[in-house]
Order: C-alpha cells, then structure tokens, then sequence
C-alpha cells in the first residue's frame, strides 16, 4: 500500500529540519554586520544629499534637451501660435526644473540648519 505524504515526510522530517536549520546558521554566519555606523541619522542625510545631487544632474540634463527642442520648434515653426506654445513650454520647463531643484535643496541642505530649534530647554 502506498502511504500518504505526511507519512513520508514524517519519517524524513529530521532531515529536512537539519538541512533547513543549517541553511539558516549559514545564512546568518554569512550576513554583513550592519553596526558599523554609528548614527543612523548620519547616513540618512548623506543618503539624502546623494539623491539629491543625482536627481539635480538628470533633471539639468532633461531641462537642457528639452529647453534645446522646445527653441528648436519655436525657430522652426510656421505660424504664431506654435511659436508661443513652444515659448509656454520652454517656460514651464525651467519653472518645473526650479520647483525640482529647489524642494531637494531644501530638502539636503536648507532643512539640517533647522534641526534643534523646536526643543525646549
């Protein structure tokens, strides 16, 4: 008669709980210490500041080729109307670029002066 699965599994059980539990050692005897850092705060804003700087770059990047392709269209284009919503977006580009770069600078730079000032003494 053939047996049922927790019949089999039943009589391989230690095994499978040995193989697991020395895969979980292994795991953890091979995981990074994580306690190098001292203050959790630290690396947050330098996490901070390197996100920021590389989002600045890519949207001074996308500003300049899209500032390039909206003037390209404006000079180019036929009639007044086209000519204006080039200059309308060209526009809105840069103010969208200045809202972007300016909350991240808040953000890394502006914000960490502030830190401390709401405590009371």
């Amino acid at each position: 008669m053939r047996k049922n699965l927790a019949e089999r599994i039943g009589e391989k059980l230690p095994k499978y709980y040995a193989a697991i539990m020395a895969a979980v050692i292994l795991a953890l005897s091979l995981a990074p210490n994580a306690l190098a850092v001292s203050d959790m705060w630290t690396v947050a804003n330098d996490i901070i500041r390197d996100v920021y700087s590389k989002i600045a770059g890519i949207s001074t990047v996308l500003a300049g080729t899209m500032s390039a392709v909206a003037v390209i269209g404006a000079k180019l284009s036929n009639n007044q109307h086209k000519t204006d919503q080039a200059w309308d977006w060209l526009r809105r580009i840069w103010i969208a670029w200045a809202v972007i770069n300016g909350i991240g600078a808040f953000l890394a730079y502006i914000r960490p002066l502030f830190d401390g000032l709401a405590t009371l003494d």
